[in-house]
C-alpha cells in the first residue's frame, strides 16, 4: 500500500472500528473425535453405497474416528449432490448426529472445506472471507496497542476474533462474550470515539484575547454564586483567554442559574459586544430584566424581538433578542450566546450559524457559548466534549420541595380538592395535556374536550398550546391574574410563573422522562410548596416509580437513557437507534471517563 492511501478496514472507519464488530458466532470445523448425539458433528466420512430414490439420496458411509458406519440422507438433492457423494470418495460433514443402533444417523449434512479451526462469522460489508482476511491482517496485538489501547484489553479483543479452546469453550458455556472482553470492547469504543471526534473538531482563532472584570457584577447580587457556577464561569473565563474560539455547550437543571453564568460571560467581554438569542419573546424579555436588574449600571444592555425594541443596538454592551436578531444590522461581535439551540427551526438555525461564522479576513471567530435546560449523563457530557466544550451545572442554588405523585381515574376527586385549596390559597396550576383534539387512539381527554369543564367548575381559567398565535399574550396575562392553565407540552420552558405550585400532566405515561422533568419543573421555582401528578392509565409502570423518586434532572437523564435504551443525546442528535455497540451511556461513566484521559494522553503523547 503506498503512504499515501489510507486504510480502509474493510469498509469500517477506523482500526478500532472494526476490532469491536466481534463475530455474531462461530462454526467449529474441527474433527469431533467423540460422538455428541443430538448437537452438530464435525466427521470425516468415507463413501460406500450410494442409492438414488425419488427425492432423496440415501448414502452409506464409514467414520473412520469414531469406528462406526454412518446413514446419511439428503433430501431433495441437487447435482452437486451426485458428484460429492461418489464411492470410495472422502468428504468432510457437519450435521447434527443422532444413534441409530450402532449406526449414526445424519440428516442433509454440510460438506465443508476448511476445517481444523474455530471459524469466526461476521456480519460484514463484504464477502466473508475477504473480511476475515483483513482482521487477521490488520487486527494485532501491536496495531491495538498502537490505537491506544493496553496489552491486557487488546489480548482480549484478540482473542475475541481468534479464540483458542479455552475461550471457546466458555464461550459455548455462557452462550456470549465473557463480560471482561464485553468491557474491552467497550474501552475500545470510548476510545474511537474520542479520537475520531477530536480529529473532526476543528478550532479557529479568536478575534482577541479577552477577560473582563466581573467583580462589579458579582458585588451587586445578594447572593453568593454556587461552586458549580463559580467553576463553568472559570472555564468560560480560560477560554476567552486562550486565544482559540470558545466551542462551549453549558447544561444546567431547571434552576440550576444559568443566567447568572450568561450574564458574567457577558461581563468577561465586556467593553466589547456579546449577542444573546433566545427562542421566545418572553424568555428575551425575562433575560432582559435581569441583566437590567444585576449588571452594573455602566453596562448598556438592548432588546430586540418582533414587537419590542429597547436601548441602542449599535451603543450596547449585550444584546438580547429572538430570532428577529436574525434580521437585524448587529454590531461585530466577540461574543455569540445561545439560550435553548435546538428549539430554533432549520433555517434560523442556518441564519445563526452565519453569523456564528463571520469571521475576519484572518480567520478569526466570535466566541460561541450555548446553554441548555434539558440535563443529560455525565456520561453523555463527557462523550460529546470531544467534539465541542461541554460544562455541566448540576447543583441548583436551592432544593425544590416537589411532591410527585401517580395518580389515576380513581384519584380524580381528592385531585380536584387539591386544585381548589391551591387556587383558593393565592397559588396556580397547570395542567398539561396530550393533544388539542380529540383522539380515539390516546385514551386520555383532548384540550379542547376538557376545557368547559375546567370553566364550568373553576374560574380565572386559561388555555394555550403550540399553534395558538396569542400564547405568549395569553401566558403572560394567566402569569399576572390566572388561576388554571389548561395547556399542551408546548409549554415554554423557562417561563417564570412564581404562583405556580402544581402541574398535572395527564398521560404522563406516554412521555420521556427528560419530558416529565421539564414540566414540572415549571412549579416551585421561587421557593413554593410543589406538588406534581402524573395522571396516567398505567399506574403501576416503574418508569414512572422512578421518575418520582427524585427531582435531580441529572439522574433522571440516566434513568431515560435506562428505561428507553437510547439516547437523548445532546440537543437531540439521536432521538432512537442505539448510538454505540457496546457502550451503555446511562452505566458506562467510569469506562468513557478513562478513554477521554487516554485520548486526551494520545494527542499530547501520540508515539
Amino acid at each position: 500500500m503506498a503512504k499515501s492511501e489510507k486504510p480502509t478496514y474493510a469498509g469500517f472507519s477506523s482500526l478500532l472500528e472494526l476490532a469491536i464488530n466481534v463475530p455474531y458466532s462461530y462454526t467449529d470445523t474441527r474433527l469431533s473425535e467423540e460422538i455428541q448425539v443430538g448437537k452438530v458433528n464435525t466427521v470425516e466420512v468415507e463413501v460406500i453405497h450410494v442409492s438414488k430414490l425419488a427425492k432423496r439420496l440415501h448414502v452409506k458411509a464409514k467414520i473412520p474416528i469414531w469406528n462406526r458406519f454412518a446413514q446419511i440422507t439428503i433430501f431433495n438433492p441437487k447435482p452437486y449432490h451426485y458428484s460429492i457423494f461418489k464411492p470410495g470418495s472422502r468428504q468432510i460433514l457437519q450435521a447434527k448426529v443422532e444413534l441409530f443402533g450402532e449406526s449414526v444417523k445424519m440428516v442433509n449434512p454440510k460438506k465443508i472445506s476448511i476445517h481444523g479451526k474455530i471459524v469466526p462469522r461476521y456480519r460484514c460489508k463484504q464477502r466473508e472471507d475477504i473480511h476475515r482476511r483483513v482482521v487477521k491482517e490488520s487486527v494485532t496485538i501491536e496495531s491495538l496497542m498502537n490505537e491506544g489501547l493496553d496489552e491486557r484489553r487488546a489480548r482480549l479483543i484478540l482473542s475475541a476474533h481468534t479464540p483458542d479452546q479455552k475461550w471457546f469453550e466458555l464461550y459455548k458455556r455462557n452462550g456470549s462474550i465473557g463480560p471482561k472482553t464485553v468491557e474491552a470492547l467497550k474501552f475500545a469504543e470510548a476510545l474511537d470515539h474520542f479520537v475520531r471526534m477530536r480529529k473532526k473538531r476543528r478550532r479557529f482563532k479568536a478575534k482577541e484575547r479577552v477577560c473582563g472584570d466581573i467583580s462589579p457584577f458579582l458585588n451587586r447580587l445578594p447572593f453568593e454564586l454556587t461552586d458549580d457556577q463559580k467553576r463553568v464561569v472559570g472555564e468560560i473565563r480560560e477560554d476567552f483567554r486562550s486565544g482559540t474560539a470558545a466551542r462551549r455547550m453549558i447544561v444546567g437543571d431547571v434552576g440550576s442559574g444559568k443566567t447568572m453564568v450568561i450574564l458574567a460571560s457577558a461581563m468577561s467581554i465586556y467593553p466589547h459586544v456579546s449577542i444573546l438569542m433566545a427562542p421566545t419573546s418572553i424568555l428575551a424579555l425575562q433575560l432582559y430584566d435581569e441583566a437590567k436588574t444585576w449588571l452594573p449600571k455602566f453596562f448598556k444592555t438592548a432588546l430586540v424581538t418582533n414587537s419590542l425594541e429597547y436601548g441602542d443596538l449599535h451603543n450596547s454592551h449585550l444584546i438580547i433578542g429572538t430570532h428577529a436578531l436574525l434580521y437585524r444590522d448587529l454590531p461585530d461581535a466577540l461574543l455569540i450566546m445561545v439560550d435553548e439551540q435546538h428549539r430554533f427551526g432549520t433555517q434560523q438555525r442556518k441564519r445563526l450559524e452565519e453569523l456564528v461564522s463571520r469571521k475576519s479576513d484572518k480567520g478569526e471567530k466570535p466566541h460561541f457559548l450555548q446553554f441548555s435546560a434539558t440535563p443529560i449523563p455525565r456520561t453523555q457530557a463527557m462523550l460529546d466534549s470531544a467534539l465541542i466544550d461541554v460544562s455541566l451545572i448540576e447543583s441548583v442554588p436551592f432544593e425544590k420541595d416537589i411532591t410527585t405523585k401517580i395518580v389515576g381515574r380513581r384519584d380524580f376527586e381528592s385531585l380536584k380538592e387539591h386544585i381548589k385549596r391551591e387556587t383558593d390559597n393565592g397559588r396556580q396550576v397547570l395542567v398539561v395535556y396530550p393533544l388539542v383534539e380529540e383522539s380515539e387512539h390516546i385514551g386520555y381527554r383532548s384540550l379542547e374536550r376538557s376545557e368547559s369543564f375546567w370553566k364550568r367548575n373553576f374560574d380565572g381559567v386559561y388555555v394555550t398550546h403550540g399553534k395558538d398565535r396569542r400564547k405568549e399574550d395569553v401566558l403572560s396575562e394567566f402569569a399576572e391574574k390566572g388561576k388554571i392553565l389548561l395547556a399542551t407540552t408546548v409549554i415554554e420552558v423557562g417561563i417564570s410563573l412564581p404562583k405556580l405550585s402544581t402541574i398535572v400532566i395527564a398521560g404522563a405515561e406516554r412521555m420521556g422522562l427528560a419530558t416529565l422533568h421539564q414540566l414540572r419543573g415549571r412549579v416551585s421555582r421561587t421557593g413554593l410548596k410543589g406538588y406534581c401528578f402524573l395522571f396516567t392509565n398505567t399506574p403501576e409502570s416503574e418508569r414512572l416509580k422512578a421518575f418520582a423518586k427524585t427531582v435531580n434532572g441529572f439522574e433522571i437523564a440516566r434513568l431515560d437513557l435506562e428505561f428507553r435504551k437510547s439516547g437523548d443525546i445532546l440537543c437531540g442528535r439521536m432521538q432512537s437507534g442505539k448510538g454505540f455497540l457496546w457502550l451503555d451511556m446511562a452505566k458506562d461513566e467510569d469506562i468513557v471517563r478513562e478513554a477521554r484521559r487516554r485520548a486526551q494522553e494520545r494527542v499530547l503523547h501520540p508515539f
